[in-house]
């Protein structure tokens, strides 16, 4: 939690929870995963607190917001270098920390000051594979 605390951001009882639920968290949760956590502890708290909570840790690059599941965003406070595997059933994402070398293109590297790749693998977890209706991966 030590890294979300002296962040420029008043520490309301509510952010705290936000910061504790965050820390080490590896479900890479939606803002309404966290709201509902957080609403059981402080039922008076908003979506728009929870919210404005993670657009400013993002913008600290505390936490990654994530574009492997296009129905919602996720939130990953995992900032260091990894990628994603995703279920296409459930959506439970995956940290994948594997280094998988790329040959970056000579006109990329011209043009561009390469900070950073994501990788992201698409499949079916072990939970969904068991409950039925998969043939060798296929759908």
């Amino acid at each position: 939690m030590k890294k979300f605390i002296n962040k420029g951001l008043k520490l309301t009882p509510q952010r705290a929870a936000i910061f504790e639920y965050l820390d080490g968290n590896k479900s890479h949760p939606s803002a309404e995963d966290i709201y509902l956590e957080i609403k059981k502890r402080y039922p008076m708290t908003s979506f728009a607190t929870v919210y404005k909570t993670l657009e400013a840790l993002k913008s600290r690059g505390d936490i990654v917001e994530l574009s492997v599941d296009p129905g919602r965003r996720r939130y990953d406070p995992d900032t260091g270098p990894h990628h994603h595997l995703m279920c296409i059933r459930c959506k439970k994402i995956v940290d994948i920390h594997k280094d998988f070398s790329l040959k970056v293109p000579e006109e990329a590297k011209v043009s561009f000051d390469i900070t950073g790749n994501h990788i992201e693998f698409y499949g079916i977890c072990p939970d969904c594979k068991k409950k039925g209706g998969v043939e060798n991966g296929s759908i």
